[in-house]
């Protein structure tokens, strides 16, 4: 890269990190070389990404400023503009709407205004899209799941509490009772807290699940109890892969 951008890509970042207002950070991913950043910014309050950290990898093309630099999430979030899968993003000020005013911050402060006023219309993930659009309120419910498993947002904020309030009584019941029954499918049957003390462990639930169904555990009708210390290594050998 020549020097002129490194200097632009120098004061950007300076100017980032000067900046206490925006809560925005970025800096070098490795070391000195401005060619690969890493970012974070908050969720935008009164959505369901709110209080959730948002991390962004963004590579720096040695066009640059004439050519926008390439970004995509990293933290997995629910949002019809950014695929599930990959993190990449539809947005236009990172496309044919970019010019060499724009810098890091300002296209930034673009996605995290993305995450409070989707596109569905022009979507990058065609499922989330569709749910947006016909299932508003299951939408908003598995934005904020993800919200709170990939980017750390506290289960309570003021987004929650809105939200429970725009349901009303009988609909906050019924998520609820739904919400038992999706978690009684994922677990098959067995206590959430039960299974969670090996997904604490860092296995996956659905390996944790199926090591419960190859030793044979007791559901005990989905309460919680002690293992035996004789079933508790069964488990654990079989996550391990130990014959």
């Amino acid at each position: 890269m020549t020097s002129n951008r490194l200097r632009r890509i120098a004061k950007e970042l300076a100017d980032i990190q000067n900046d206490t207002v925006s809560k925005i950070f970025c800096e070098p991913s490795n070391g000195s070389d401005l060619s690969h950043l890493l970012a974070t910014f908050p969720g935008p309050p009164d959505t369901p990404y709110e209080g959730g950290t948002y991390i962004v990898d963004i590579k720096i093309p040695d066009e640059y400023p004439f050519k926008p630099p390439i970004m995509y999430f990293t933290t997995k979030l629910w949002h019809p503009n950014v695929s599930s899968q990959t993190g990449a993003i539809c947005l236009d000020t990172l496309g044919s709407a970019w010019t060499p005013i724009i810098t890091i911050k300002s296209a930034l402060i673009s996605l995290q205004s993305l995450l409070a006023t989707p596109e569905p219309k022009d979507p990058q993930d065609a499922e989330v899209a569709s749910m947006l659009m016909n299932h508003p309120e299951q939408f908003q419910r598995k934005a904020r799941e993800w919200a709170i498993q990939h980017a750390a947002a506290p289960p309570h904020t003021s987004w929650d509490v809105q939200a429970a309030k725009s349901l009303g009584p009988s609909k906050l019941k019924s998520q609820k009772l739904l919400s038992r029954e999706e978690e009684m499918r994922k677990y098959h049957g067995y206590n959430k807290d039960l299974i969670d003390r090996f997904v604490n462990m860092g296995f996956d639930i659905d390996r944790v699940v199926e090591a419960f169904e190859f030793v044979h555990i007791d559901k005990n009708n989905g309460d919680d109890y002690e293992l035996e210390e004789a079933y508790m290594g069964d488990i654990t050998a079989r996550l391990l892969g130990e014959p």
